[in-house]
């Protein structure tokens, strides 16, 4: 049986939306370039940490709903869920997304629905409508483009994806129309329609607005450090106004997005990205700071004691467990 969808990337956010989508009883196809990944799936197992994958895509393989495959098939709809690492200099790096595209590129027919959920520079969306329409250009203006990032807490996947709001962002109005349309059948979360570059840049704000808030907060401890401030009591002072929330510095940033998103906008607008390029730097930097903050201290103990400290370091893992 022809699936309805086919889903390119079957990482932490592909593999989750497919089995959501496979447990409504629509037909997906996964594809993905890693046969380990392709073959454990096909088992009705999961090659990732997620708490109620495994029961999804079990049930979702078990009645046929859900397979995997290393390459694309004929579908109506197309989700590209690949990643987009970077180059050097913090470049995007977005060959990921074109080898998706050219690997649905001969599938691809009038009406057909194309969705990018990958984090990507802005312009992206168009760029690969570009890119299909000068290899089909039958297919020119026949069919629907969109980009519907996602915004979902590892560890809590599963329930986000179906509760979470959504920004869709079409090529044009009839493609944002379509795209809301497919979503509307897995996503209780209200769907936010716009255009494809203002949800790609949505995706890219608002993990560089979490950055510069904690950067803001990490600077404050550099400063109170010099000082001689406390700088939770500070914090927790400062609060007691009723229109301020300082967060509480840390050594860095933790996780993936909020590290990374920024540079996707850095790199684009290097000049007008001022706030965002600093809080990067800042937080990067405050790792190193923290670092040497404890290389310190050892050295200190040692001169003292005579001999080297055991140093405990909590908090390795992103999430717990």
């Amino acid at each position: 049986m022809q699936p309805e969808v086919v889903m390119i990337g079957l990482g932490y956010i592909g593999l989750p939306t497919a089995a959501l989508i496979a447990s409504n009883e629509v037909n997906v196809h996964g594809v993905d370039i890693n046969q380990h990944v392709v073959d454990t799936i096909n088992r009705g197992e999961i090659h990732i940490v997620e708490p109620s994958l495994d029961e999804a895509v079990a049930k979702a393989v078990d009645k046929g709903y859900l397979q995997a495959a290393t390459t694309p098939v004929e579908a109506n709809n197309y989700l590209i869920v690949v990643p987009t690492p970077f180059k050097d200099k913090n470049e995007p790096d977005i060959s990921f997304v074109e080898a998706a595209t050219r690997a649905v590129l001969p599938l691809l027919k009038e009406g057909d629905l194309y969705i990018i959920e990958s984090t990507s520079p802005v312009g992206t969306t168009e760029k690969m409508m570009e890119f299909i329409y000068e290899n089909r250009p039958e297919l020119k203006d026949k069919l629907f483009i969109a980009y519907c990032p996602e915004r979902v807490l590892p560890g809590n996947v599963m329930h986000e994806l179906v509760h979470n709001d959504r920004v869709i962002g079409g090529v044009n109005a009839a493609s944002t129309e379509k795209a809301i349309s497919f979503y509307s059948n897995y996503v209780k979360g209200a769907l936010h329609p716009t255009n494809a570059r203002t949800a790609e840049m949505c995706k890219l704000v608002e993990n560089s607005s979490r950055d510069v808030q904690i950067a803001f907060a990490n600077e404050l401890s550099l400063i109170c450090d010099k000082a001689g401030i406390n700088v939770w009591e500070l914090i927790e002072l400062a609060n007691k106004h009723p229109r301020v929330t300082i967060l509480q510095p840390g050594c860095g940033v933790g996780g993936h997005c909020i590290a990374v998103d920024p540079y996707f906008i850095t790199a684009d607008f290097p000049m007008e990205s001022q706030i965002i390029g600093k809080a990067r730097e800042i937080n990067n930097y405050k790792s190193f700071w923290c670092a040497e903050k404890v290389k310190t201290a050892k050295l200190q103990f040692q001169l003292k004691h005579g001999r080297k400290p055991s140093i405990a370091i909590m908090g390795l893992a992103f999430k717990p467990n």
